[in-house]
């Protein structure tokens, strides 16, 4: 066997090695970013970025890098216990769920260009919602029955798991699959590129003084989520949405604007809540401007080929003779000169 051969034949495996490493090291590293919001015994957070990242590769690269996912999510577990077998049980927990959401959306035949009404909706409730039922739910038993967590704390925690499990999806899944399939544009006018900064930078500044505020205004916010989808579509929502869930999730964290004076659960409802009106109104409308675009394109383009095929069926010729002799036409419809 030639060197060539042979190098054609590792390539397979010399890829799918390079993911599964790419997908450890995102998982770890975003997870201990994750971890610096933890609420509960130091591992159980309102946001954690690892599930959009997991959720992204399985529909990029197939249920191959599963390996890749629960290696990354063993080494972020690993060394905060409570003890080796919840930790394995967290980790199966936190591999199922991308893996079931994963699942679900491929059940529903969803595109990753995020280009149809369907998949902005099956990725909120299938992938996002649904799907992070498994991980909250196996990795918070694992701690009540290891004696971790007490009786009284269950659902709280669980609050608390679903929540940060659902926002890695829905913050970090369409910000990933935006990058993939936007493209620098090219001859742009600067007030295009200004008006794209002012919105970011707007969606920031409102979305810092909406949960900061003793006053509930996160209302706010929606104006410049539906600003971002009319305007850029996906590119331009999925930023602006990321910019306010962070910033959200921070303020919940700390329990601040009009997240004080809540008991955690309470806390994780009102993120939960706030995040998912985020999500689903970036991303349905967005989809829903893209999906528009596409449907007048087509209308157009059949419009133009139906008159091509008229032009071609009906010559000038006839028509040019019809006009010369419009009196012949009268004599036939029983009008006499």
């Amino acid at each position: 066997m030639t060197d060539e051969a042979r190098g054609q034949r590792l390539r397979p495996y010399v890829t799918q090695g390079l993911r599964l490493a790419a997908v450890v090291a995102a998982y770890y590293l975003t997870g201990r970013i994750g971890l610096q919001q933890e609420l509960v015994r130091g591992q159980v957070t309102s946001f954690w970025p690892p599930t959009g990242i997991a959720l992204v590769a399985l529909l990029w690269w197939g249920l191959r890098v599963w390996p890749g996912i629960a290696l990354g999510a063993f080494l972020v577990n690993v060394g905060l216990g409570p003890s080796i077998l919840p930790v394995l049980a967290i980790t199966v927990g936190n591999t199922l769920a991308p893996v079931c959401a994963c699942l679900l959306l491929r059940g529903v035949r969803f595109r990753t260009a995020l280009d149809r009404l369907r998949d902005a909706l099956a990725l909120v409730f299938l992938g996002a919602l649904s799907g992070m039922l498994v991980s909250a739910t196996v990795g918070t038993g694992a701690l009540a029955i290891s004696g971790a967590l007490a009786a009284h704390e269950f659902w709280s925690t669980w609050a608390v798991w679903w929540t940060g499990d659902a926002m890695g999806v829905l913050v970090i899944a369409p910000f990933l699959l935006a990058v993939r399939i936007t493209r620098l544009p090219r001859g742009v006018p600067v007030l295009r590129w200004a008006e794209a900064v002012a919105l970011l930078g707007g969606t920031t500044a409102v979305t810092m003084v909406a949960t900061h505020s003793t006053i509930n205004l996160l209302f706010l916010v929606g104006p410049f989520l539906i600003w971002a989808a009319f305007r850029f579509q996906l590119a331009g929502a999925a930023p602006c949405a990321l910019v306010a869930s962070v910033i959200a999730v921070g303020a919940g964290s700390a329990g601040v604007g009009p997240f004080s004076g809540h008991e955690l659960l309470a806390q994780m409802i009102i993120l939960q809540t706030f995040n998912g009106t985020v999500s689903l109104t970036a991303l349905v409308l967005s989809a829903f401007i893209t999906e528009r675009k596409r449907t007048l394109r087509e209308i157009e383009e059949a419009c133009e080929r139906l008159t091509e095929a008229l032009s071609r069926l009906a010559p000038e010729e006839p028509l040019d003779r019809w006009r010369s002799r419009p009196e012949e036409h009268d004599h036939r419809n029983g009008h006499r000169p």
